[in-house]
């Protein structure tokens, strides 16, 4: 059955902490500790694991505390989300993380993808494909060139459906996936995590995709839609960062009930 303990803890940070030691292709974590008006949550992030399972790290930069009124609007502490409407994450179905514009491409193709590449459960087959390793070429081509095509086609007013946005998966070696995410951190004035509650003790852990596990594996029954995990970060100027995690076992191309097609 899906998560039963899914929701969201709201509050600041206190601490951002790794594990002690890091055997590269081995479970790894990061920490999180968020204050929740005086209680005290923890919140542990996967992003190594072996070889054979594999993990990716996404960060959704462009967002704003417009886009998250839902969330945004709850008291400090945990908050159980039971639905789209509630402001829960989905990695396939939610506006705010799903690319547009090339995410209709790549879904126009998922039929000639599917029989191009069938997955076998257990491999890490779905880390970051050609489209991924694409948009971080010219996201970092923009920043050289900043004055070239990209950008000047990222700023026409285009139709939102339309607009140019892609976010790409990297191969995470858990340091790196860290990395990423610590700027932001330092730089946050309220913390969101998304995952699936303690059931001893306060925290939360699944702070990653919820959904895409092959069959025949022991997470399958855990496969849902709506109750993805991640680490959302409010800043004072009003900007929001989303930072993703999956195991690369995982698909992001999943049915109504979230299992992989």
């Amino acid at each position: 059955m899906p998560l039963v303990n899914y929701g969201v803890v709201l509050g600041t940070v206190e601490s951002f902490t790794r594990d002690p030691e890091h055997d590269f292709g081995h479970w790894y974590h990061g920490h999180l500790a968020i204050n929740a008006s005086g209680a005290h949550y923890e919140a542990a992030l996967d992003v190594d694991a072996p070889a054979s399972v594999g993990v990716s790290y996404r960060l959704v930069t462009d967002l704003t505390v417009a886009d998250i009124a839902t969330v945004r609007v709850l008291p400090d502490g945990f908050h159980p989300l039971a639905s789209a409407a509630s402001g829960a994450l989905d990695y396939v179905r939610s506006p705010l993380l799903v690319n547009r514009f090339w995410w209709a491409l790549k879904k126009a193709t998922t039929t000639a993808y599917r029989l191009v590449k069938q997955p076998t459960a257990g491999e890490p087959v779905y880390g970051p494909d050609l489209a991924d390793d694409l948009a971080d070429r010219l996201y970092k081509l923009e920043h050289v060139l900043p004055d070239q095509l990209l950008h000047r086609l990222q700023k026409l007013p285009w139709p939102v459906h339309l607009r140019l946005r892609f976010f790409p998966w990297h191969p995470s070696n858990g340091d790196n996936a860290l990395d990423a995410l610590a700027p932001h951190v330092a730089a946050s004035s309220r913390a969101y995590v998304f995952g699936q509650r303690f059931t001893t003790g306060l925290g939360v852990h699944d702070v990653h995709l919820n959904q895409g596990d092959p069959a025949g594996s022991q997470w399958y029954p855990d496969n849902g839609i709506w109750q993805d995990g991640g680490v959302m970060l409010e800043k004072p100027d009003g900007s929001v960062v989303v930072w993703q995690i999956k195991f690369n076992t995982q698909s992001l191309d999943t049915d109504d009930h979230g299992h992989p097609h």
